[in-house]
C-alpha cells in the first residue's frame, strides 16, 4: 500500500462525508430585513427577540468589515444562506432522529461518547438542534441543559434568557456580532445552581452539512456560586468549493467561587470562515478555564475573552492552532483584570506548514483597581518548512504599578538533528516529525478529555502525512 505523502491524498472521510440537502428547506441567501423576519417567524420568537434581531441588522449594516486581520474578501454575504429549516423537530430519543443525520453523528462518535462519559449531549445539524438529552440524575440536581430557544419560550427561564442574552457580547461589539444577533439559531442553554458540582462533562457538537450556508448557534451558560461545570464543544463540516461561514457566540457567567472549564476542538473544513466570539465574566474567587484546539477553516478570527470582575478571580487559556496549506488562522485570547488580586495565564502552541499562516494575539488589560494582580503569557510557534509563517502580536495595558505582568514568546523550526536522531532509532521522517509535533502540543492534549486528546493527535498525524513531498 502506497504511503500517503501529500495533503491531497489524506483520507478525511471522518469529517468530509456529507448528504444531499433539500434546498426547498433553505431560506433565500443574503441578509435582509425580510429574511430576518422570516427566521423570526419560523422560530416563533417573542416580540422582544424579533425587535432585537432587526436592531442588530441595522447595526450590522452600519459597521465596516474588519480590515486588521486575515483577508475575508472571499466571503460574499449575498451568497450565504443564513437559515435552513430542520427536517424534524428536536428529539430527546436518539432513535427518533432522521436517519441521515443520525448516521452523521454516529460516524463522529457522539452517541457513544454520551453513553460512556458524558452527563448530557446536544447535537446541532445546520441551523437547528436535532437532539438534546441529559442524564436523569443531572436534571434532578437542578442543572438545566436544553436548547436556547426552548429555554427562551419556557416561563421558568424566559426572563433569565432575556436578561443575559448578548449582554456580554453586544451587537455593537463588531460587525459579525451584529450579524449573529440578527440571524442566530440553535445553540445551548446551561444553568448550574449554586453549590452543584457537575463532575461529568456536558457536550454540544455542531455540524454544518449544507454548502454555502452559515451556522450561528448561541451558547449561554450560567454557573451560580460555589459550583463546577466542564462543557465540551466540538465543531466540524465537510469540504465544499464555496465559502461557508461560522459566526457563533458563547457567553459564560461564572459565579463567586465557581469554576467553568470550556473545551473546544474546531475542525471546520478548509472552505470555512470561522468568525466566532466567546466571552466570560468571572465573579469573586471564581475561575474560567479555556482549552482550545483550532485545526480547520480557511480563515479564523477567534479570541476568547475573560473579564475578571471579582476579587481573586482567575482565568486560564490553553490553546493550540495548526495552520496548513491555504489556511490563515488568527487566534489568541483577551483578559481584562477589573478587581484586586486577580490572575491570568495564557499558554499556547501554534504550528504552521505548507505555507499556512498562524498568528497569535494576546491582549491583557490590568485596570487601576486591579492592585496585586498577576498575568503571564507564554506562546510558542513551530514552523515545519520555509514557506510557512508564524506571528505573535502581544498587547499589554497596565494601569497600576502594583501588578506583576510577564510575556514570553518563542518561534522556531523542527530541528534537523532531532529528526535525524529519531530516524536513527527506526522511525521514518514523517513519524519522527509527527512525534516531535505531538510532544510540542502535549501541554494542550493533556488538558483535553481523553477522546478529544486522541482526536487531536490523530489530526496532527493526518496533517503530518502531508508534510513532505
Amino acid at each position: 500500500m502506497k504511503e500517503k505523502t501529500q495533503v491531497a491524498d489524506i483520507n478525511r472521510s471522518l469529517y468530509d462525508f456529507r448528504y444531499d440537502e433539500d434546498e426547498s428547506s433553505f431560506l433565500d441567501s443574503g441578509i435582509t430585513p425580510g429574511i430576518i423576519r422570516e427566521i423570526s417567524a419560523e422560530k416563533g420568537d417573542p416580540e422582544w427577540m424579533t425587535e432585537f434581531r432587526l436592531h442588530s441588522l441595522e447595526i450590522y449594516n452600519r459597521l465596516k468589515m474588519p480590515d486588521w486581520g486575515p483577508d475575508i474578501s472571499g466571503l460574499n454575504m449575498d451568497n450565504i444562506v443564513a437559515y435552513i429549516r430542520p427536517k424534524k423537530g428536536m428529539q430527546s430519543d436518539w432513535n427518533e432522529v432522521p436517519d441521515d443525520i443520525k448516521e452523521t453523528f454516529e460516524k463522529l462518535g457522539i452517541p457513544q461518547a454520551e453513553r460512556e462519559s458524558l452527563a448530557g449531549v446536544g447535537a446541532q445539524y445546520d441551523s437547528e438542534l436535532v437532539y438534546h438529552n441529559v442524564r436523569k440524575e443531572v436534571a434532578e440536581s437542578g442543572v438545566v441543559y436544553t436548547d436556547l430557544e426552548s429555554a427562551m419560550h419556557d416561563e421558568r427561564y424566559a426572563e433569565m434568557i432575556r436578561s443575559h442574552f448578548m449582554k456580554l457580547v453586544p451587537p455593537t461589539d463588531h460587525k459579525f456580532a451584529a450579524l449573529h444577533g440578527a440571524v442566530w439559531s440553535g445553540g445551548s442553554f446551561v444553568y448550574v445552581p449554586a453549590g452543584v458540582k457537575l463532575e461529568i462533562p456536558l457536550q454540544s457538537y455542531f455540524r454544518l452539512n449544507a454548502k454555502g450556508a452559515g451556522q450561528f448557534e448561541h451558547t449561554l451558560i450560567i454557573v451560580e456560586d460555589n459550583a463546577y461545570l466542564h462543557f465540551i464543544e466540538g465543531c466540524s463540516a465537510p469540504k465544499y468549493y464555496e465559502a461557508s461561514l461560522h459566526a457563533g457566540c458563547v457567553e459564560l457567567y461564572v459565579g463567586n467561587n465557581s469554576t467553568l472549564r470550556y473545551s473546544t476542538i474546531e475542525n471546520w473544513s478548509k472552505n470555512m470562515y470561522n468568525l466566532n466570539t466567546k466571552r466570560a465574566t468571572v465573579g469573586e474567587g471564581g475561575k474560567v478555564e479555556w482549552v482550545s484546539g483550532s485545526f480547520g477553516s480557511h480563515v479564523s478570527y477567534l479570541y476568547p475573552m475573560s473579564i475578571l470582575n471579582g476579587r481573586g478571580a482567575r482565568a486560564e487559556f490553553t490553546g493550540i492552532t495548526f495552520a496548513g496549506e491555504g489556511q490563515n488562522l488568527d487566534t489568541g485570547a483577551k483578559i481584562v483584570h477589573n478587581a484586586p488580586e486577580t490572575s491570568s495565564y495564557m499558554n499556547t502552541r501554534s504550528i504552521s506548514k505548507s505555507g499556512g499562516i498562524s498568528t497569535f494575539r494576546s491582549a491583557v488589560t490590568i485596570n487601576e483597581n486591579a492592585v496585586g494582580s498577576k498575568s503571564a503569557v507564554s506562546c510558542e510557534s513551530l514552523m515545519l518548512d520555509s514557506i510557512s509563517r508564524s506571528d505573535t502580536i502581544p498587547s499589554m495595558v497596565v494601569k497600576t504599578d502594583k501588578a506583576d505582568v510577564g510575556h514570553e514568546a518563542r518561534i522556531g523550526r523542527i530541528s534537523d538533528e532531532a529528526v535525524f536522531y529519531l530516524m536513527s532509532r527506526g522511525l521514518d521522517e514523517n513519524a519522527a516529525k509527527a512525534l516531535i509535533v505531538s510532544g510540542f502540543a502535549d501541554n494542550v492534549s493533556k488538558e483535553l478529555p481523553l477522546e478529544y486528546a486522541v482526536e487531536m493527535n490523530n489530526l496532527i498525524n493526518l496533517e503530518m502525512k502531508g508534510s513532505i513531498g
